[in-house]
């Protein structure tokens, strides 16, 4: 929103001064700033989601792990009950055989004797009887546990293959980006993976003259190598930021400030992207962030810049979480 207020002030201050800009430029400019804020805020609300999405996943990963952790616990329990259940079941077995042996040899004696015996024995069946239940029961259980095991362990092998997989392929990308780039790595531009996505930043001195909005000869090689490696890359949502240092930028003409400078910057950029590749125009913004989202305190310079963020498509993660 805050974007969006201030290219709305920089379209009334525009509107002030049109009188020193040709009626056609001034328009161009105000659909352009237009578009821009348009597409920016559909585009941070992309991003918002899928940060969501991410922060969601990791959740239900630690919660599906914890889970797992637990059945493993209870299984193991559950496991040396049964074992000393069997162990016990066998022991009064014997034991009720050995009975059932006094009781034959012992069908002379008394009746007294033969009624404790009959006795013993039947409280012995009952004992036997109690214990072959339990065992059932904790058998019972112990097969509902090994299946929710299997379940909760497919669930989370499951995300952690989609977030292998997703990791992977944008290492992979990194790797490509990089070597596409190869030749400008000591000239401002730099490529960085974080959060899951992929930093292209590339300094103002590689792109731009002082004020300038017209992308230089040696900038404009990076931006189509840049290009054609993103341009068979269908599942990416890519956004170009233009940053500025700063130091105030007043003009009656365009740019009129460092808000319309880093839009028009971010715009040539992609024009350029888009003019020397087969990417795909719905898959790219155009956005300015001003002096507002410095990276150095000391080096103005290095704040001057083109960041074109590189985003993977998360929908594989997105059905796994809803499937959950």
């Amino acid at each position: 929103m805050k974007i969006l207020n201030v290219t709305i002030q920089a379209i009334v201050l525009t509107a002030i001064v049109s009188a020193c800009v040709p009626s056609k430029k001034y328009k161009e400019l105000v659909a352009r700033e237009k578009t821009c804020a348009e597409e920016l805020e559909k585009y941070r609300k992309s991003s918002d989601s899928f940060e969501a999405a991410s922060k969601d996943l990791g959740t239900k990963y630690e919660i599906a792990s914890k889970d797992v952790s637990k059945l493993k616990q209870d299984t193991t329990s559950i496991g040396n009950t049964l074992r000393f259940l069997k162990r016990d079941y066998s022991q009064l077995i014997e034991q009720h055989e050995s009975l059932e042996k006094s009781f034959d040899k012992l069908k002379n004696l008394s009746a007294k004797e033969t009624a404790t015996l009959q006795s013993e024995l039947e409280a012995k069946n009952k004992e036997l009887q109690s214990k072959e239940n339990a065992l059932l029961k904790l058998d019972q259980e112990l097969k509902a546990k090994e299946v929710l095991l299997k379940e909760r362990e497919k669930r989370v092998n499951e995300l952690e293959e989609a977030i292998r997989k997703k990791d992977e392929a944008v290492q992979l990308l990194k790797t490509k980006v990089a070597n596409a780039l190869v030749g400008f790595e000591n000239k401002g531009l730099t490529v960085v993976q974080k959060n899951g996505k992929i930093y292209v930043s590339l300094e103002a001195k590689l792109l731009f003259k002082s004020g300038s909005t017209f992308v230089e000869p040696e900038g404009k090689v990076a931006l189509i190598e840049l290009g054609k490696a993103l341009e068979t890359e269908k599942d990416l949502e890519i956004v170009v930021e233009g940053h500025t240092d700063s130091d105030k930028l007043i003009s009656p003409t365009s740019p009129k400030n460092n808000w319309e400078l880093s839009v028009l910057r971010s715009t040539s950029v992609v024009e350029i992207l888009l003019a020397n590749s087969k990417m795909n125009p719905s898959q790219i913004l155009a956005a300015g962030r001003g002096e507002f989202f410095p990276v150095s305190t000391t080096d103005k310079a290095k704040n001057r810049r083109i960041e074109v963020i590189i985003s993977p498509n998360l929908n594989e993660l997105f059905e796994i979480i809803s499937n959950d």
